[in-house]
């Protein structure tokens, strides 16, 4: 792929997804005491990067969390077109294969119609493959998952999108880079991710590659400890929603539904409209 233009004035940028996308485990700090939580994540902080290099920016992000690909491609994808954007970030599927019956085969074709209507409008495309987890609860399902992420791999070659590879990212298996719930990204999670997709694009702006300092030596006591804190606080509420067909997204709008320049802050998470972003204490996929 030839790197992303930027000798530009203009670029609009639109990011679709769930709570990967959305940026959930990257909370910006609160602006009031009691305030809702607002966040950043990899897309806020991707457009930032972008905003560096094209002086006028537009950016939206239509993200929410705990989506399933039909929701994306029937939501999202739709007011993506009609925003016809330069750039678009997709990233779909992974809340479909954390449920039974998850097909890796079925969401790829529904992916691959989507990253074609968007290709038709003009509109460079962005995908990502997942992370390569090799312990916790999501390896149990890890087969299921590489077989998507091939998938992906495929789609992206057959129509000309560029790929993030975080199943390359050996930062992204260090349990520093995820947060407490370990579904989402850690700020230091999402902080890396975005340097990684400028550099797919071919923006580079370093940072993303740097080993983590040393970590003290495992303490099994602890970590059982803290296995138990988290089956009790996100994986019983977790399964309580599968049960139940309730979704962490329920309620939740996306955090910036227009294409708009970034605040003068660079912080690009600021919420639009009703509902904002919100967060809710299920947020877990």
């Amino acid at each position: 792929m030839s790197p992303l233009d930027l000798d530009r004035r203009t670029l609009d940028l639109v990011a679709l997804g769930d709570s990967f996308t959305e940026g959930v485990g990257d909370p910006y700090p609160p602006e009031d005491a009691g305030a809702a939580v607002r966040y950043r994540g990899w897309a806020d902080r991707f457009a930032e990067h972008l905003a560096a290099r094209v002086p006028e920016l537009r950016y939206a992000n239509l993200a929410v969390r705990g989506k399933l690909m039909r929701q994306i491609v029937e939501d999202q994808l739709p007011r993506a077109v009609e925003l016809a954007p330069d750039l678009v970030t997709l990233s779909a599927g992974g809340n479909d294969l954390l449920r039974p019956g998850g097909d890796p085969d079925r969401l790829a074709r529904v992916l691959e119609r989507a990253v074609r209507r968007l290709r038709a409008t003009g509109a460079d495309v962005v995908l990502f493959t997942g992370v390569n987890f090799s312990a916790g609860f999501m390896r149990l399902r890890i087969g299921t998952f590489a077989r998507y992420y091939l998938n992906i791999r495929a789609i992206a070659d057959r129509h000309g999108c560029y790929l993030v590879d975080q199943w390359s990212m050996d930062a992204l298996t260090d349990p520093r880079a995820w947060d407490a719930d370990r579904l989402h990204m850690s700020p230091e999670g999402h902080r890396r991710l975005a340097a990684k997709v400028a550099e797919a694009v071919g923006a580079p702006v370093g940072g993303g590659h740097e080993a983590w300092p040393p970590a003290p030596p495992p303490d099994r006591r602890a970590a059982r400890r803290a296995d138990a804190r988290w089956a009790r606080e996100h994986l019983v509420p977790w399964l309580g929603r599968r049960l139940t067909g309730r979704s962490s997204g329920d309620g939740v709008t996306a955090k910036r539904p227009e294409l708009e320049p970034l605040p003068a802050t660079g912080r690009a998470g600021a919420p639009q409209g009703e509902g904002g972003g919100r967060e809710r204490a299920d947020r877990a996929g």
